[in-house]
């Protein structure tokens, strides 16, 4: 069982990395914290991109719930 979810862990630890970099980039770094970046799109978020705010909040709670059960798991053993 602890092998089971060390794989799981590490695939959504993978894909969690794909997906976070495949998301749009938001702002413009340092320029954006002095008011450099005031042209927003204010028509918000493509169906793709929320398609893909979906997927990473999925693959975030698998990859917590993981974390949790390889914890638990691995005090119960010891």
């Amino acid at each position: 069982m602890i092998l089971l979810f060390s794989i799981v862990l590490t695939i959504a630890s993978l894909l969690m990395i794909v997906l976070i970099l495949m998301h749009k980039g938001r702002g413009g770094g340092l320029s954006d914290m002095f008011g450099g970046g005031i042209s927003s799109s204010l028509g918000g978020s493509s169906v793709a991109e929320r398609n893909l705010d979906r997927i990473t909040v999925g693959i975030a709670v698998v990859w917590v719930v993981s974390i949790v059960a390889l914890g638990l798991l691995l005090k119960v053993s010891n």
